[in-house]
């Protein structure tokens, strides 16, 4: 068996490392996607305790360089880091290792675009992303490969409980008031809300105190969120790890705090989805509750051997 698992771990992980080493540790993954590894020395420190080697796309200059990182118990083959100025928000990660029968398994991470204060929600840019990441992966069609990671998107069919997310957002703006998300990491009001429909903030700060008006506005806005870019890899015949093993489940991974929604993934290449027994979020680990570790659950799915 081979275990997978992605995991947001929050703008760079500094001060969590103890945390993050329990929620991963307790999946005892084989290979670790990390998203928002800004830390270059929290990603050595988890690798160190958990036994695995660590790659990263680069060493970040400051904690909004959202870099990517893989942890790995099994041999790495390959390491390549993909950069598309203009094209791709953040670098694409590929590492391929070997697996305990010989079996060579290709692993891409990303971090598409959040950019919901933009129009239809940012999702014509993560469509973009989706596209030429598919085209990176193009050359390892009929091969064992995974696409893993924070898609800050939603899939076709998937609920989104938007009073939930909304409530989070305006706690975030009560404890830290005039922040800017990019100094916390977190998401808040100003960075979800287009600048055209702030006008209505004070309605939206009323919502979640109105059973009706959150019903309306869970309606309303899963009609309005667009989820094309998942749908692209769909088409693509690329898996839902998750939905193919859990058809009525939510799956929620974020925020860890109120769960709202499912924006994290791990999508597998048909020869490779095969092969897939299991895929799980992991909301606790070794005693940790996942809202102690990172705003995000980790996601983890375990393959049969070929």
């Amino acid at each position: 068996m081979t275990r997978i698992l992605t995991y947001n771990i929050l703008y760079g992980g500094t001060g969590r490392v103890n945390e993050l080493t329990k929620m991963i540790g307790s999946a005892r993954p084989d290979v670790v996607g990390l998203v928002e590894a800004s830390d270059p020395q929290v990603v050595e420190e988890l690798a160190q305790r958990l036994g695995m080697q660590h790659y990263m796309t680069a060493l970040g200059k400051h904690k909004r360089d959202r870099q990517l990182a893989v942890l790995s118990r099994l041999p790495v083959i390959r390491v390549e880091v993909h950069v598309r100025p203009g094209i791709l928000t953040k670098p694409l990660l590929e590492v391929c290792v070997e697996e305990a029968g010989g079996e060579q398994l290709t692993v891409f991470v990303t971090h598409l675009t959040a950019a919901f204060n933009q129009l239809r929600a940012g999702d014509y840019i993560r469509r973009r992303e989706v596209q030429e990441i598919m085209n990176i992966m193009a050359p390892r069609r009929g091969t064992s490969h995974l696409l893993m990671g924070d898609f800050n998107a939603l899939a076709p069919g998937d609920n989104l409980q938007a009073s939930a997310l909304l409530r989070y957002l305006l706690d975030i703006d009560c404890r830290y008031p005039h922040t800017s998300s990019m100094v916390t990491g977190l998401p808040n009001l100003e960075s979800v809300i287009p600048w055209y429909l702030r006008v209505f903030n004070p309605l939206l700060r009323a919502i979640p105190r109105n059973k009706l008006l959150c019903a309306l506005f869970d309606a309303s806005v899963s009609l309005y969120a667009p989820r094309q870019s998942i749908g692209l890899l769909r088409n693509a015949s690329y898996v839902d790890c998750f939905r193919r093993m859990n058809l009525g489940a939510k799956g929620f991974t974020c925020p860890t705090q109120s769960p709202a929604g499912r924006i994290d993934f791990i999508f597998a290449s048909p020869h490779l989805a095969r092969r897939l027994a299991m895929c799980c979020v992991v909301t606790e680990g070794e005693g940790v509750s996942g809202d102690q570790a990172s705003d995000h659950f980790p996601i983890c799915a375990e393959f049969r051997e070929p």
